[in-house]
């Protein structure tokens, strides 16, 4: 148990703190993120990605005195119990406030029932969180037609260039690529910050929330796929390279790892859900830095971090329709509707020469013919063309 002193205290520090004056980049989510009636807007995210600074931004459009800011993840706040949000109602109710934004509540057992409550007595609600599916399983049961969620991800480009004070151009794209957009490193580019951040997703929202002991496998299949993001992984291959657990619980850890925003993968595109399911992933990283921080090797490979990049504007747009081909030749990624009819295709290389451009046309115009599209687009560095063939028309375009 924990006195409603203490949390006021708590939720008065913490106020104090994020009510401050900061010098911050405007988020591009600020705008038209809002908190509706009836309804709690949920905002998941990684860990240091900008939750709490969207927070802070969407609750500069209410009034202060009406305004109530609390961060479970405090450790003043350690063994806040199911029954102590009977306390923090009766804070609420003191204090007159009508607008309440908590950060990661998810902690607690029992949040969304106290969620729930607030809403049916007409609470405008704003909740973020950096695990999907530990908010997912108690929305679905509790928050069903109640709730609107939302995803944030590190800088976009143009949130880079605004935060390092670069121009757009080459040169800083490819900054962009290799530095990724999580603020925190960017204001000190010390590659600690990044491996500090995997650790904390890998032990405090996968280990301690999944009960998991030994957590040197899942710090292998992390590293591993961070390394290899952009290429394709199956679960057997995975159980091999991680030791001697099943393919099974593997597959779980991916699971775990994709919750936690640290990867996220797609599959093959098939119309039969079944051969999807057999075919190998792809895995890509949710931050570009993150990528190049993990990664050993000395030498960069921009062509992966460019497809990766590519990766992330695609799946902030198309999640859950999103896919790779693969027959005879490649192309990247394949659109589909909501009734997963294909719709758009990307071929992503740095730039196309003689050495690859049968390869990268040739897998690109396949999957135009076998998916009946008629136009096809090429994501380069900083190329740009246009031109016909006979499955259609094909856009060289430049990423940035």
């Amino acid at each position: 148990m924990i006195q409603k002193g203490r949390i006021e205290q708590v939720v008065n520090k913490q106020h104090e703190y994020i009510s401050a004056s900061k010098k911050e980049v405007p988020r591009e989510q600020a705008e038209s993120t809002c908190v509706e009636k009836n309804l709690a807007t949920i905002v998941t995210g990684i860990r240091r990605c900008g939750k709490s600074t969207l927070m802070r931004q969407v609750m500069l459009k209410y009034p202060k005195k009406e305004v109530l800011y609390l961060n479970f993840d405090d450790i003043s706040l350690t063994g806040f119990e199911q029954d102590d949000f009977i306390r923090l109602h009766a804070l609420i109710e003191e204090r007159g406030a009508k607008i309440l934004f908590f950060d990661e509540i998810q902690l607690v057992s029992g949040w969304e029932i106290f969620i729930h409550q607030l809403l049916r007595e007409g609470f405008l609600v704003y909740i973020t969180g950096s695990n999907a599916s530990m908010l997912s399983v108690e929305l679905g049961t509790h928050l069903t037609g109640r709730h609107l969620s939302e995803e944030l991800f590190p800088f976009s480009y143009t949130e880079y260039l605004l935060y390092t004070k670069q121009q757009q151009g080459e040169e800083s794209f490819l900054n962009y690529l290799k530095y990724g957009g999580m603020p925190e490193y960017l204001a000190t580019h010390d590659r600690r910050v990044l491996l500090s951040l995997v650790e904390d997703i890998l032990i405090r929202d996968i280990a301690i929330r999944r009960g998991i002991r030994n957590v040197d496998p899942l710090k292998r299949l992390a590293v591993y796929l961070l390394t290899n993001a952009a290429k394709p992984f199956t679960g057997n291959r995975l159980s091999s390279l991680v030791g001697d657990m099943a393919t099974s619980t593997v597959l779980d850890y991916v699971d775990y790892l994709r919750d936690s925003y640290l990867v996220d993968t797609i599959g093959q595109y098939s119309l039969s859900m079944r051969t999807t399911i057999r075919n190998p992933k792809k895995v890509y990283a949710l931050d570009t830095g993150i990528v190049s921080a993990v990664t050993l090797s000395q030498s960069e490979d921009l062509g992966r971090l460019l497809e990766n990049y590519m990766f992330i504007v695609l799946r902030k747009q198309h999640k859950g329709h999103l896919y790779y081909y693969r027959e005879t030749g490649e192309c990247d990624f394949v659109v589909t509707s909501i009734d997963n009819t294909p719709q758009e295709l990307y071929q992503v290389c740095m730039k196309l020469t003689d050495e690859n451009f049968e390869r990268e046309i040739g897998g690109l115009r396949e999957a135009m013919r076998n998916l009946h599209i008629n136009r096809g687009n090429v994501v380069t560095l900083s190329e740009t063309d246009h031109f016909n063939v006979e499955e259609g028309e094909i856009n060289i375009v430049r990423a940035f």
